[in-house]
């Protein structure tokens, strides 16, 4: 069984991003799974509270969901062209201790996709994670791309996708992204 945990880079209640990862989670090719996670509860990062109380519980909980993981979904929204401040705060979170990189990210299968009201999808988000992404050492996925454009379309006002067409590519891209873990070992 090939295990994936997605994350969703949005903390509102009818993300789109948070739709598109519950419709990736109805779409696994057989085999595979998709666990659907958020960045909720994660609090901002700060040196001196990780050092007083170490890491919180729920970036506790996020890191060891991705570590039991074959392989971790990024799935962003984009604010001011660019990666959302919480989710890159939740990421950086993940890789504290830094001696916990390794482990976390090291090596292992990563794909970014994600949905915006604009006519770009997440195109710029998903370029800026790249820096992120390489410098924590991941194996990122590059065979697909899922930007889906003008959402407010595509889901419904409670953040379910209903865009048939962006149900089938999203389909594609999870049948990629499992073939691509399953390709490494």
């Amino acid at each position: 069984m090939t295990k994936i945990v997605g994350i969703s880079g949005s903390l509102r209640k009818a993300s789109f991003n948070t739709g598109l990862l519950r419709a990736a989670s109805q779409v696994m090719p057989e085999g595979a799974t998709l666990e659907v996670h958020t960045i909720a509860g994660i609090p901002l990062y700060n040196a001196d509270e990780e050092a007083e109380t170490g890491i919180p519980p729920a970036v506790t909980a996020l890191k060891e969901a991705m570590i039991a993981a074959d392989g971790v979904l990024l799935v962003t929204p984009e604010y001011n062209n660019s990666i959302p401040g919480p989710f890159k705060n939740a990421i950086d979170w993940t890789s504290r201790p830094s001696e916990d990189i390794a482990k976390v990210f090291g090596g292992r299968p990563f794909a970014i996709m994600g949905a915006s009201p604009g006519g770009f999808g997440t195109i710029l988000a998903q370029n800026a994670w790249l820096p992120t992404l390489r410098t924590l050492g991941t194996d990122a996925w590059f065979g697909g791309r899922l930007m889906a454009s003008r959402a407010g379309k595509a889901f419904s006002p409670e953040g379910e996708l209903q865009d048939d067409a962006v149900r089938d590519q999203l389909r594609r891209f999870m049948d990629g992204f499992v073939q691509f873990i399953r390709s490494r070992g």
